[in-house]
């Protein structure tokens, strides 16, 4: 029983040693010499929860280590200034990032709130909440704040905030236990576990027998870590573990939430539908309804006391989560939804009430009671909710595909020394970790990133980089997880695991996406914050406009219907308006949008990094290519080589083997590579590369150094100018001949002559003449930036169809070409590989990395084209196209219910046609208008590539 009552204890109590340790490092004024050092030694030293401290007199550096959990680096701070001397900056500062799931958010107005209420929290950077995808990322100082206080902010705010993930969760694995029944157990799994190499972490939470570990993923691994569990195990007492998933809890917490609202609407409609039955129907078919209308005391008859009795149960139990939204909002000095409902019904409810009452105590008094109204109100609302979180479970699902790509299962095989297979054992996908060797059988999804090792097989990467050619496999070659292996069996080795492979920082980027707001949500935040006060006070105008000249006589009495007075007529307008006017649909209208567009968009390859990028690309009108690697295949071969001098042809390749080696440049490593190969040829077999002293690139022209004695260059003819290397006629024309052919040719100089030249061509990508065509079609022109010469660069040019040329410039050179057309108003895109081009990259409006393969993570690319293929420029392009099309149709559909619906709320037209908008009715409108919104979303599901060019 003893151990029973231990394990109630929620964490392990830990002393200030065990706690997590942290550095901070301050600039302190006024330090003068050692006696300054001791008073502000003095001062922290003795803080509950500091470490070690070691201040410098010389230049008053303080670096402190300190336990977090017991003091923060700002409670530090504020003791050094409280001692006299003055903190002049914070270095070295942590960022961390959280990834917090919040429930509750119903328009535009709560995230904005939940943003504010993050804003307020000491520490925090950045945060940004996306209102379709219910999360919020936030980046924060952890000297200052942590997760708990993130989520304490949130639920303070009045939503509900549950930890999807933090920085420390990318090698972080959670183990249910067994066999673990005292704290004395506790103790012994916890010091395998912490003793073990690569584990940096260890918690355990008692309640529910799950230790979650930090580890190394280059050292140890969830299998590791489970064996170290079990081989804890002592005499009888078994310790066993397995692997603790949260996967999948997104998705169900979705469909609970859905469930929940379905309910409701359901529990709901027992109610209300009887009211609406006694209210409206029944009374309409005489003799069936007549037994309503007996009188139970004075005037009050069983329909009135029945209506009531129904009406209760929604208006307060059902309707609470109206009551706590309004109240936080209200708290919060804000108005959302919930404030708009919640006035609504009751004002309703509570009239209804008074006109009981009255009827129970007067023999006279006839009044018309609303009960139906805040009902029905109510119910329409929870059914509006329901079918649009229905709708909005929809909006991730190119996403949720790409997710599920990754197979559950996976054979690990163990291999002896002459690589012959001695076992073969399946386990769960999640165990997998660094160095494994995996068996991949055909028609096997493959679970990793790695590399084959053994076997021959073809690979569809279709469904990561939308190649649907399959690609062939062979030792030495890397594969993607989540393709699928065709024919031949594959032995693979995993390079990448959970977080690290290609798949999932697709999905991270696309995640991220989501949550980066469009330029163009502005115009709702605006609308949001100033929107619910407006519509109350404008209800209150209604009410105004339609009792008081009721009271006096301004509009005929025939008007108002029967059983009605003008104060009942003029608070269903009033109610009307409130509930017709609720901002949700706007609120709606663009993340919805952005969230299917970018997960479209990575299900084809292109993986768009947020709102603005995709709202950038549809304004583009000039897109500058990048050459090599971008409109040409990047594989430059030499197609000759000739001499200008009396230099053997074996001291030609030798010298220039010797510089270009040094070289990364695609040009330089087809040189070399036909160098080595003709030299081969002349009957060198020597593979051995001379030493090259004062090697220097020289950016966008070639490279330089010292061959022995002699001065080696190599690169174009800006190259051989800027060092005073003439050109002979003969090289001239040489390099006039290729050029015309759109070859490139490389020049070397040996001591400040020409020796030769070699002639290099990569050839143009089969799809780009029908690319460049396309984007004339679309209005869009096309420019050439490369450090090319020009007659090349000219030749390529006409042979695409490129309208400008920019020759022979460096990178920063490209960078001020785009800064130039930027100037003369243009919206610009850059496509270049993301290395070279970088510099452009950044300064384009929308810069696109073409072939990034598994390298998804380029910083400087607002949009990341996965395949080789400049198809997907255009894809890009048009995507933006008609997501901002679409976002631009929600707002019609979200303004339109609301410019058309209030005024019809309010009764304009009911003095001319007789038609008003009961409450329940304009209930049922403001629900349709956050389903239209979502559903028009949807649309861009349907997307197809506007160009699909098959290439042989």
């Amino acid at each position: 029983m003893e151990a029973n009552s231990d394990l109630k204890i929620p964490l392990l109590q830990t002393s200030p040693e065990d706690a997590a340790v942290r550095t901070v490092m301050f600039q302190i004024g006024d330090i003068k010499c050692a006696s300054c050092v001791n008073s502000v030694e003095s001062a922290i030293k003795d803080l509950h929860g500091v470490n070690s401290i070691m201040v410098s007199p010389l230049d008053g550096r303080a670096i402190i280590k300190y336990s977090p959990k017991f003091i923060t680096a700002k409670n530090i701070k504020e003791a050094i200034e409280d001692s006299g001397f003055g903190v002049d900056e914070l270095q070295e500062q942590e960022i961390s990032v959280c990834r917090v799931r919040i429930k509750g958010m119903a328009c535009t107005s709560c995230s904005e709130s939940v943003e504010n209420a993050l804003r307020m929290i000491d520490g925090v950077k950045k945060a940004t909440v996306g209102l379709a995808l219910e999360e919020a990322k936030v980046y924060f100082d952890p000297n200052l704040a942590d997760a708990n206080k993130i989520i304490e902010a949130i639920e303070d705010a009045g939503f509900g905030a549950e930890l999807i993930s933090s920085a420390n969760d990318v090698n972080k694995v959670h183990l249910k236990l067994e066999g673990v029944d005292s704290l004395e157990d506790v103790n012994i799994v916890m010091s395998s576990l912490e003793f073990a190499a690569g584990v940096n972490h260890v918690e355990f939470n008692l309640t529910e027998h799950i230790v979650t570990v930090n580890y190394e993923p280059d050292i140890t691994g969830p299998r590791s870590l489970i064996h170290f569990i079990q081989t804890a195990s002592s005499g009888t007492k078994m310790y066993q573990a397995s692997l603790h998933t949260t996967s999948g809890k997104r998705e169900r917490d979705k469909v609970d939430e859905i469930r929940r609202y379905r309910d409701q609407f359901l529990f709901s409609c027992l109610f209300s539908v009887p009211v609406f039955v006694f209210a409206m129907v029944l009374p309409m078919l005489p003799p069936y309804g007549n037994w309503l209308n007996y009188k139970i005391h004075h005037m009050l008859t069983l329909g009135l006391f029945l209506r009531w009795i129904l009406s209760t149960p929604v208006q307060f139990i059902v309707g609470k989560r109206f009551y706590v939204g309004s109240y936080h909002a209200l708290r919060r000095r804000s108005a959302n939804m919930d404030v708009l409902v919640a006035l609504g019904t009751n004002a309703a409810y509570f009239y209804s009430v008074y006109i009981l009452i009255k009827a129970l105590t007067s023999d006279t008094f006839q009044g018309q009671d609303f009960f139906e109204t805040s009902s029905m109100l109510i119910s329409f609302i929870l059914l509006g909710k329901y079918l649009e979180n229905l709708a909005k479970g929809k909006t991730s699902d190119a996403l949720g595909k790409l997710t599920q790509l990754v197979p559950d299962k996976a054979y690990l095989v163990d291999m002896d020394a002459d690589e012959n297979v001695i076992s073969e054992t399946e386990i769960d996908t999640q165990l997998i970790q660094k160095g494994d060797i995996l068996k991949i059988v055909p028609g096997a999804k493959i679970p990793i990133d790695g590399v084959v090792i053994k076997g021959q097989s073809y690979v569809n990467e279709s469904m990561i980089t939308g190649e649907a050619k399959p690609v062939d496999k062979s030792p030495g070659d890397k594969v993607i997880g989540g393709t699928i292996n065709e024919n031949g069996c594959l032995l693979i080795k995993a390079t990448h695991v959970g977080s690290d492979t290609a798949l999932s920082q697709i999905v991270q980027l696309v995640e991220t996406a989501q949550l980066a707001k469009a330029p163009v949500q502005k115009l709702a935040d605006h609308i949001s914050r100033v929107f619910v006060p407006l519509v109350v006070v404008a209800a209150f105008l209604t009410w105004m406009g339609w009792f008081v000249p009721g009271e006096v006589g301004l509009y005929p009495r025939h008007w108002i219907p029967k059983a009605m007075n003008a104060f009942e007529l003029a608070l269903q307008f009033a109610i009307s308006v409130l509930v017709v006017a609720c901002p949700c649909a706007l609120g709606l209208a663009t993340p919805t949008a952005v969230m299917v567009a970018s997960g479209m968009g990575a299900s084809q390859g292109v993986l768009i990094k947020g709102g603005d990028a995709l709202e950038k690309a549809h304004k583009v009108k000039v897109v500058v290519f990048d050459k090599t690697g971008t409109l040409t295949v990047g594989k430059p071969v030499v197609v000759s080589a000739v001499l200008f001098s009396d230099f053997t042809m074996e001291e030609f390749y030798d010298m220039t083997i010797a510089v270009e080696s040094s070289s990364e440049h695609p040009l330089a490593k087809a040189v070399v590579k036909h160098a080595k190969k003709l030299r081969k040829k002349f009957g060198s077999n020597d593979e051995e590369v001379p030493d090259v002293k004062d090697f220097e690139v020289q950016v966008g022209a070639g490279v330089s150094g010292k061959v022995g004695e002699r001065t080696v260059l190599v690169g174009n003819k800006r190259l051989m100018h800027a060092c005073n290397v003439p050109l002979s006629s003969e090289v001239e024309r040489y390099m006039s001949e290729n050029e015309i052919l759109a070859r490139t040719c490389v020049l070397v100089s040996i001591d400040g002559k020409i020796a030769g030249a070699y002639s290099v061509t990569d050839p143009l990508k089969p799809e780009a003449k029908r690319v460049i065509s396309f984007l004339h079609s679309m209005g869009i022109s096309s420019i050439i930036a490369t450090g090319d010469n020009l007659a090349t660069a000219t030749a390529i040019a006409n042979e695409v169809g490129i309208d400008e040329v920019f020759a022979e410039t460096d990178p920063l050179g490209k960078a001020d070409k785009v800064k130039e057309l930027q100037m003369k108003g243009m919206t610009v895109a850059m496509v270049g590989d993301g290395i070279n081009d970088s510099p452009a990259l950044v300064a384009a409006d929308v810069g696109m990395a073409i072939g990034a393969g598994t390298d998804v993570a380029i910083e400087a690319a607002d949009i990341v084209l996965v395949k080789n293929s400049l198809e997907d420029v255009i894809t890009a392009i048009d995507l933006s196209r008609k997501t901002m099309s679409r976002i631009r149709l929600n707002y019609i559909w979200a303004l339109g219910y609301n410019i058309l619906g209030m005024p019809v709320a309010a009764g304009v037209l009911y003095p001319f046609t007789g038609i008003r908008l009961p409450p329940w009715l304009a209930g049922a409108c403001m629900a349709a208008s956050s389903i239209s919104v979502v559903s028009s979303s949807l649309l861009l599901q349907l997307y197809k590539k506007p160009l699909n060019v098959q290439c042989i």
